[in-house]
């Protein structure tokens, strides 16, 4: 067992961890923050998207310990004061989700584009959420719930 602490959300865990425990698992398994979602265990769908010391990363491909001492912000940690974040509010306004399984790792990646580029045209935000995919919107809605928090946030 190896010891980790992390600061999830604004708040700090330790636990003592097996050495081969993906950072989903922890999040979802040791502190029940179950938004961050495992779809592929492989890299490749995205919905397990987080940010990682400000940066959008794939958690399925990041060990526990490999996070010792970072900062973690997981979907839930999106929403200020009870307030939804941007994002969130675009999803919900433009229909940008069906099913909901990609829609926390698609909403993190578009957090983690729009800090970037906080005024993406269509075709930087498509660019943008290429390693996140989605089985049942054709990503039009998802794009336009994009468009939306950025120009919420002009």
């Amino acid at each position: 067992m190896t010891t980790v602490t992390l600061t999830v959300n604004g708040k700090k865990h330790t636990h003592d961890v097996e050495p081969r425990l993906l950072l989903v698992h922890y999040l979802r398994d040791t502190l029940g923050l179950t938004g961050t979602h495992v779809g592929c265990d492989t890299s490749q769908c995205g919905s397990c998207t987080i940010h990682m010391n400000g940066m959008a990363v794939k958690s399925c491909t990041v060990l526990a310990v490999q996070a010792d001492g970072a900062d973690i912000t997981t979907i839930e940690g999106l929403a200020q004061n009870g307030k939804l974040h941007p994002l969130q509010e675009g999803f919900w306004e433009m229909h940008g989700l069906q099913c909901g399984f990609c829609t926390p790792g698609m909403i993190m990646t578009a957090a983690d584009l729009l800090k970037h580029n906080p005024h993406p045209s269509e075709a930087e935000i498509r660019v943008g959420l290429e390693g996140n995919l989605c089985r049942c919107t054709g990503y039009h809605n998802i794009v336009r719930a994009v468009q939306y928090a950025a120009d919420k946030s002009r």
